[in-house]
């Protein structure tokens, strides 16, 4: 006689025979933190082990009204920092055994509808990443009790936990390389779509150099690509290098695809090479920035620290929802490599 279910799927009555134990037993053998004694644990793993079974964690959530998945917001999967963010923020979800379910919030059409999908699978949080997923989401998320932290986000909703890098001190440390690089004509590179992050690096650099322009010695500007993208640093390089007495001899690009866009456009367009005819400085560190070809010197932002932080903070808030909302501000590094000259 088999002990197999007729959907095929083993279940925990399934075990149960097997081990010659009740359904509770299982049900509590595989419960963190429910007692069960040490033999009848044993008999449930070994019937289990030898049957293939695996917890339903979607029928466990029907019963307790909450799962253990956890939404991960994202404006789009084409930016190469919030890429090299997934990879940790799903590790440390595992080590809390729980799972991310991905959300795109590129399209705001579509937003409803993705909100209603998170939620239909009772989601125990959600983590909102850099770029701009709408915060209207966040507020939503917050009117349902659903737990909420925020990855390099304004600290503006009360009720939500926001880990960011430190984009000011970012900008400060761009601004004080160039400078002791002998850049004197430099040119803070962003997007018309600007970002949290973005503005307050773009503070961080201006601010920085305010004494240096106030008394003369140093020419800023702010330029604005079309995007902050490789195609925006790209198309960026002619109207910005164009004119060799405008020409700056120092950039900071908001991010390292923007730059890694400009440095090429400087290739293609001028035949300019850095840092020889300028010295350029990004943010993040991805991975493109450290390839041979770039050696881009940049700002970079810990991932690992960044989704540990965010992870943690949500745990805690799911266990504690009503704790006073709190702002993580964690440092970043300055990466010297060939666009800075020695």
């Amino acid at each position: 006689m088999t002990t197999e279910s007729p959907s095929g799927w083993i279940t925990a009555a399934d075990v149960a025979r097997k081990a010659g134990v009740s359904r509770s037993a299982v049900s509590r053998t595989f419960t963190e933190g429910a007692s069960v004694s040490p033999e009848t644990r044993e008999k449930v793993q070994r019937a289990a082990e030898a049957l293939g079974y695996q917890v339903n964690m979607l029928a466990r959530s029907m019963i307790q009204r909450q799962s253990n998945l956890v939404g991960v917001v994202v404006k789009g999967f084409d930016d190469p920092f919030l890429q090299s963010l997934l990879g940790p923020i799903t590790h440390h979800l595992a080590l809390r055994s729980l799972a991310p379910l991905l959300m795109d919030a590129s399209e705001p059409a579509q937003l409803a509808k993705s909100l209603r999908h998170l939620l239909q699978y009772r989601i125990a949080g959600v983590i909102l990443t850099s770029g701009t997923p709408p915060i209207q989401l966040a507020k939503e998320y917050l009117r349902l009790r659903v737990p909420v932290a925020m990855i390099n986000r304004a600290p503006d909703l009360v009720g939500v936990d926001v880990v960011n890098s430190d984009h000011f001190e970012g900008g400060a440390m761009a601004a004080r390389a160039l400078l002791a690089k002998g850049a004197r004509k430099l040119v803070f590179l962003s997007s018309a779509t600007t970002t949290y992050s973005a503005s307050v690096r773009g503070e961080g650099f201006v601010q920085t150099l305010a004494a240096a322009v106030q008394h003369g010695g140093v020419v800023l500007r702010r330029v604005e690509a079309a995007a902050a993208t490789y195609a925006g640093g790209f198309d960026a390089a002619p109207a910005l290098l164009a004119d060799a007495q405008t020409r700056p001899d120092g950039v900071f690009c908001v991010n390292d695809v923007l730059a890694c866009g400009l440095v090429d456009g400087a290739r293609r367009h001028f035949g300019l090479h850095v840092p020889g005819d300028f010295q350029v400085v990004g943010f993040d560190d991805i991975p493109m920035a450290g390839l041979s070809a770039y050696a881009l010197s940049t700002l970079r932002q810990d991932v690992n620290a960044l989704a540990e932080a965010a992870v943690t903070c949500l745990a805690e808030r799911m266990q504690e929802p009503d704790m006073p909302s709190r702002v993580l501000q964690l440092p970043v590094a300055l990466v010297e490599r060939s666009t800075l000259r020695p």
